[in-house]
């Protein structure tokens, strides 16, 4: 995993869904600066991430829509005991866009982060 940091610290533009999906070496390269996602079918970016227990995996639910009302770029979110997936492309160009990636950094910070014992 490269420093997420670049990535994370920029801010999610939005999308007037008149640019092009970013282009498989775009993604690649992108991809390059995340830790552990998925590209699905060139078209979206998938995660799971794992918590000990429900409570765990709501907190975690709740600052993944913090972050993205924060950046004005909402993911799918999959809640269950001990699992958080988070699922993300822009709808606007049914792809995926430099916010994807900005956004999955942000959450990989947000998790890095995490402490349950801080939040509860």
């Amino acid at each position: 995993m490269v420093d997420m940091s670049e990535l994370s610290e920029k801010k999610c533009i939005p999308c007037k869904g008149s640019e092009p999906p970013l282009s498989l070496e775009e993604v690649n390269a992108n991809l390059q600066e995340l830790d552990d996602w998925i590209i699905e079918e060139n078209h979206h970016l998938e995660k799971n991430f794992k918590f000990k227990n429900f409570k765990e995996a709501l907190l975690f639910t709740n600052i993944i829509g913090q972050i993205a009302e924060s950046e004005g770029h909402h993911p799918d979110i999959f809640l269950s005991w001990g699992k958080v997936g988070v699922t993300l492309f822009t709808h606007k160009i049914e792809g995926l866009s430099q916010n994807d990636f900005i956004l999955a950094a942000k959450i990989d910070l947000a998790k890095k982060k995490f402490n349950p014992e801080v939040i509860s």
